[in-house]
C-alpha cells in the first residue's frame, strides 16, 4: 500500500524508520563521518541491518552486507543517507552495492559532502539498480542537522545545558544537587554523545567537577574536557588536573605563568595560547573553530551563568536544555541566579519542547 503523496508504501516507511533509529543510536560516536543506518530487505523480510562503526568505519552499508544471513542478491537496501561513491580510507559503498547485486536502493537525502552529493544515483542506475530518494526526508534532515552544520560552517554542533531550581538558582553552597537522579542520567547521556565538554576555570575551581560520562558501560565514551582559563587560575589539585591523560584535556589560556604552563604540560594537558584583546574574554567563535579543527564535532557546554549567557546572546547554541527542579532553594550564603531566562525566550523561544523527568521539567530550545 502506497500513499498518494509520495508513492512510498507503509512497509518502506517502516524499514526506513528502523534505519533512522540505527543511525540515531550512533549519532555523535562516528567521528568525522555521519552516523548512517542501513536495512536490507528481501521478499518483504529483513535479512540484515547495519550501522556506521564507532569512529566512522566500517560504513553502515558494508556492515549490513557483511551481516546478511542470506544472499543479498535482488534485495532492497534502505539507507539513511546517500551512499558514498569515492575511494577514501575504504572503497566506495556504491561498489559494494553493485557487487552484491542489490536490486533497489532507497535513501531520503543527498550527502552534503561534494565528493558524494548527487553522484551515487547515477552510478547505481548505470548498473541497473533502481534508486528512490526522498523517503522520510524530513526525519532525515532532522537527524543530520549536526552533520550539516559541521560540514557547512566548519564548527561543532553546540549543545548547552543548565540545571536550576524553581526560583532560578543554579548554584548554592548549601545544596550540591539541584535536579533529580533521572535528570542526571539525561545529562550523562548528553556527555556520552559529545566529543568535548566545555567549562571555565571558575566553574572548575568552584565545583571541582569530573566532566565524565558515568552511565554504566559507557564511561569509555567520556568527552574531552575543555577549559577556558585566560589567566591560568586553574586549581592544580582539582580532579580534572589529577586525571589528565592521553591529551584528554584542552586548556585555552593567555598567560605568562611559566610554572603552571610547565606543570600542566608535564601532566599531559594540551595547552592552546589563544590571543585576546586587553581586558576582554576569549572570542568564542575562534574557540569553536579551533575545536572543530581538533576533531570536536559535537560540543556540550556546561558553564556557569556568565559563559552560558555569552553563548545565548550570540545565538551560538544549536540546542539548549534547561533542567528545572520543582523545588525552591533558599537564598542563603553564596548563591547564583540564572540571569538568561528572558534572553533565552527572546533568542530561542520559537522552537522549544517540554517534557517531564520525574518532578523535573526539561525544556529543549533549538536555534
Amino acid at each position: 500500500m502506497s500513499t498518494k503523496k509520495d508513492n512510498f508504501t507503509t512497509k518502506d516507511k517502516k524499514f526506513m524508520k528502523l534505519a533512522l533509529d540505527l543511525a540515531r543510536a550512533r549519532k555523535g560516536l562516528t567521528g568525522d563521518n555521519p552516523s548512517v543506518g542501513c536495512v536490507i530487505v528481501k521478499k518483504g523480510e529483513i535479512i540484515s541491518i547495519g550501522q556506521t562503526g564507532y569512529g566512522g568505519r566500517p560504513h553502515a552499508e558494508h556492515n549490513a552486507i557483511s551481516n546478511c544471513f542470506e544472499d543479498p542478491k535482488d534485495s532492497r537496501m534502505y539507507i539513511t543517507l546517500e551512499p558514498c561513491n569515492h575511494y577514501g580510507k575504504t572503497p566506495p559503498c556504491t561498489k559494494n552495492i553493485i557487487k552484491n547485486q542489490i536490486r533497489e536502493v532507497y535513501y531520503p537525502i543527498e550527502d552534503i559532502d561534494l565528493k558524494v552529493k548527487g553522484k551515487s544515483s547515477l552510478i547505481l542506475e548505470n548498473s541497473n539498480i533502481k534508486v528512490k530518494k526522498g523517503l522520510l526526508r524530513k526525519e532525515a534532515l532532522n537527524l543530520y542537522n549536526s552533520y550539516y552544520i559541521n560540514r557547512k560552517k566548519k564548527l561543532p554542533y553546540v549543545i548547552g545545558k543548565i540545571a536550576l531550581s524553581k526560583n532560578k538558582i543554579i548554584y548554592s553552597d548549601t545544596t550540591r544537587r539541584i535536579t533529580n537522579k533521572i535528570s542526571d542520567k539525561l545529562s550523562h547521556y548528553l556527555r556520552f554523545k559529545s566529543d568535548g565538554i566545555l567549562i571555565t576555570s571558575k566553574t572548575l575551581n568552584i565545583d571541582d567537577p569530573k566532566l565524565n560520562c558515568r552511565l554504566q558501560g559507557y564511561t569509555k565514551f567520556s568527552p574531552k574536557r575543555i577549559i577556558l582559563d585566560k589567566n591560568l587560575k586553574i586549581n592544580l589539585k582539582s580532579y580534572i588536573v589529577k586525571s589528565i591523560k592521553d591529551k584528554n584535556t584542552i586548556i585555552f589560556y593567555n598567560s605568562n605563568n611559566k610554572t603552571k604552563k610547565n606543570f600542566l604540560k608535564k601532566k599531559g594537558a594540551f595547552l592552546i595560547n589563544q590571543a585576546t584583546k586587553k581586558n576582554e574574554n576569549f572570542d568564542l567563535k575562534k574557540i569553536l573553530k579551533k575545536l572543530y579543527m581538533l576533531g570536536i564535532k559535537n560540543l556540550l557546554v556546561e558553564g556557569g551563568d556568565k559563559l552560558t549567557k555569552s553563548f545565548i546572546q550570540k545565538r551560538m547554541f544549536n540546542e539548549f536544555y534547561t533542567f528545572k527542579s520543582s523545588e525552591n532553594l533558599l537564598k542563603e550564603n553564596k548563591y547564583v541566579n540564572f540571569t538568561s531566562s528572558d534572553i533565552l525566550k527572546t533568542k530561542y523561544g520559537r522552537y522549544k519542547t517540554n517534557f517531564k523527568l520525574g518532578t523535573d521539567k526539561i525544556t529543549i530550545y533549538k536555534n
